[in-house]
């Protein structure tokens, strides 16, 4: 092999190295933030577009409780942490077959007091995500 054609070899290879460098520093800057363990308790709001109305939901979680108040009603579910920033909630008092099925939780992301968390039906593949607020938050 001629020197050429070595200088050429290294040039492309330090080329693909620096390429490569460079990506690598580009994906771990993309760290989002997850202090899960700041939203595990406390008074949360959640909006979400109900066909053509912009709902609002409150609700108050505790360890292992989750209090829903959605348009004048109350709704208690059980939660089990699966780790830091996954839990599964369960309704307490099912009044369909629908909301016998427990929903996976997941926190995503987290900034101040917001969270981003992705949802879905245990055993389903297709999840949902939405962002919630903690309210009287001092972050």
């Amino acid at each position: 092999m001629s020197k050429i054609s070595e200088i050429r070899i290294l040039k492309l290879s330090m080329r693909y190295f620096l390429l490569l460098l460079i990506t690598i520093s580009l994906i771990s800057c993309y760290n989002s933030e997850r202090n899960c363990t700041d939203f595990k308790t406390g008074t949360f709001e959640f909006e979400a577009l109900v066909g053509t109305e912009l709902t609002k939901t409150t609700f108050v979680r505790n360890d292992s409780i989750e209090i829903d108040y959605f348009r004048g009603k109350a709704d208690t579910s059980a939660i089990r942490w699966i780790n830091p920033c996954e839990y599964i909630v369960t309704k307490k008092n099912p009044k369909s077959q629908a909301e016998k099925r427990a929903i996976h939780m997941k926190i995503l992301a987290t900034e101040g007091a917001t969270y981003t968390f992705e949802y879905n039906i245990v055993g389903e593949t297709r999840k949902e995500r939405g962002t919630a607020v903690k309210v009287g938050s001092r972050q």
